[in-house]
């Protein structure tokens, strides 16, 4: 089983860039496993700067949905870095609730489905030798959105979060840049 290790933090807060200078570090070959969808000019630029800052050695998977089939896709033994989860949650619920009229039990669906995705991504994860890092933002620390949508989003992404943070060796808080080691190998709330 390869080591989960766990990145969560605010919008901007270098989750990406520390995510990166993980998976550099590792040995062996690199599978960058992208989420992000070039929906606009805005996403394009997004992801043509996340390509020119990363090795060109790296192997790039786009997968906006099924990040289980992208796994087994690659090099079992490769470091994975998934970035990132709160797209990927994103993705998902505009597959499936994006009008935005949907009813409760729809929202409640959706989000059931996004923690089965995540526990079946996980328990890939698992039986890969190669290391995994996680990327994820989090969006429970502002103001209630407005909107169901949003709101439902918000509390499918913190409850995602949980998994992933509960079955990783390592998770890491980001904020402004600086890392704040949540688990470290076993080892819970280590600082540095």
């Amino acid at each position: 089983m390869g080591l989960l290790t766990f990145v969560t933090g605010g919008a901007r807060s270098g989750k990406s860039l520390f995510a990166e200078d993980v998976a550099a570090r590792n040995r062996g070959p690199v599978v960058y496993l992208a989420t992000m969808e070039a929906l606009d000019e805005e996403t394009t630029g997004r992801i043509a700067r996340h390509r020119a800052r990363r090795s060109r050695q790296w192997q790039t998977i786009e997968e906006p949905l099924d990040l289980v089939g992208a796994l087994r896709t690659g090099d079992p033994a490769a470091t994975v870095l998934l970035d990132c989860v709160s797209l990927w949650v994103a993705n998902v619920f505009m597959r499936d609730a994006g009008a935005g009229d949907e009813s409760p039990e729809t929202f409640e669906r959706v989000i059931a489905a996004c923690l089965d995705a995540a526990d079946g991504l996980l328990a890939e994860q698992q039986r890969r030798p190669g290391a995994m890092i996680a990327v994820s933002n989090e969006v429970g620390w502002g103001i209630v959105p407005a909107d169901r949508l949003s709101r439902y989003y918000r509390d499918a992404l913190g409850l995602v979060n949980q998994r992933f943070a509960t079955a990783a060796d390592e998770a890491v808080l980001l904020a402004s840049g600086l890392p704040l080691w949540l688990k470290r190998r076993g080892r819970a709330a280590e600082q540095g």
